[in-house]
């Protein structure tokens, strides 16, 4: 991993006409996966997280290669994270998660009619699956188990919280 983002000081003519010195971070943007095993059903997986020191509860997600259209990245993603592919995928929308200092674009996207496919964990992730009902779902938010922003974002857009 590593080298996919790009750290940069610029000038910026905000609408007012000020110019205003920021610190940006350029991101290729990323896709989430919301894979449901069946109406009722949703795969989650538990990641180590460095930047954190934590293992946390998310969807699966990640980032784009160079010039990746955002359909494929959450394949390869899906597959990778989680050991499934899925037959039907369906773009719920996009998020920014840090627009203060970042251009990230995350698109979200529905799977279904999952099928068992073989992981290709890249090496440098920590990731364990786990089958969450909507009712575990909403407790562990409601426990704050789930703190994931991007997840609270994609369990909001399909009708899970």
């Amino acid at each position: 991993m590593g080298c996919k983002i790009n750290y940069k000081i610029v000038k910026k003519k905000l609408p007012n006409g000020v110019v205003s010195t920021m610190d940006l971070i350029e991101h290729p943007g990323a896709s989430l996966i919301i894979p449901f095993l069946s109406p009722r059903r949703m795969i989650f997986i538990r990641q180590y997280r460095a930047a954190i020191n934590q293992y946390i509860i998310e969807l699966p997600a990640g980032t784009r290669d160079k010039k990746e259209p955002y359909l494929k990245c959450a394949q390869r993603e899906l597959i990778e994270e989680t050991g499934y592919a899925a037959k039907k995928f369906k773009r719920l929308g996009k998020i920014y998660p840090v627009p203060g200092y970042s251009d990230e674009e995350i698109v979200i996207y529905r799977a279904d009619d999952l099928y068992q496919s073989q992981a290709l964990k890249d090496f440098d992730e920590i990731i364990e699956t786990c089958v969450m009902s909507r009712r575990e779902v909403n407790k562990m938010l409601k426990d704050g188990k789930i703190a994931d922003a991007k997840t609270i974002c994609a369990l909001t857009m399909c009708g899970w919280c």
